[in-house]
């Protein structure tokens, strides 16, 4: 940690200013500009020692495609869950698949069991750090394999980009 640098981590300093005016409501009173401002360098100084430095991003257009894919699928989720959950339940085929992740990087196993889960339709429900395995239940599916397959080709290779060593 470099102790003479005030803006340890400048992005949450940036997130917990814009926090607190979100919660007070008040954007335009000095006093709570003035305490945001010191709560958004004080805080991250003080327990700045217990985070982990964060990874650095090595692709930035990688990471706002991964963003976008995790949006679109989240609206496109929504559509077919409803349509499975309106039709006839005997054609809803839930699986438990199970699969090694390539990703060797904490957060962005993270981010591939958040975007797995957030899609509506598919739940991540267990990661094996031994094996660097994931296992994933979905709603509907006919073939494990491609499951597999677009996890891999949607998240987890635009993942590996994002965090790449530089």
């Amino acid at each position: 940690m470099n102790q003479g640098k005030w803006l340890q981590q400048p992005l949450l300093s940036l997130v917990l200013l814009a926090s607190w005016l979100l919660l007070v409501d008040e954007f335009l009173s000095p006093g709570h500009w003035l305490f945001a401002a010191v709560l958004a360098l004080v805080i991250p100084r003080v327990l700045g020692h217990w985070w982990p430095p964060l990874p650095r991003i090595a692709n930035w257009p990688a990471l706002l495609l991964f963003v976008w894919r995790g949006l679109v699928d989240i609206v496109m989720g929504n559509l077919q869950v409803a349509r499975l959950a309106l039709g006839p339940q005997r054609a809803i085929q839930p699986a438990f698949v199970r699969f090694t992740s390539e990703l060797d990087n904490e957060l962005a196993v993270f981010m591939l069991m958040s975007a797995i889960s957030l899609a509506p339709g598919s739940v991540s429900t267990r990661f094996d750090p031994q094996d660097n395995s994931i296992e994933v239940h979905a709603l509907h599916c006919t073939d494990e394999e491609q499951l597999v397959a677009d996890i891999r080709q949607r998240y987890e290779h635009l993942l590996k980009k994002v965090f790449a060593p530089c």
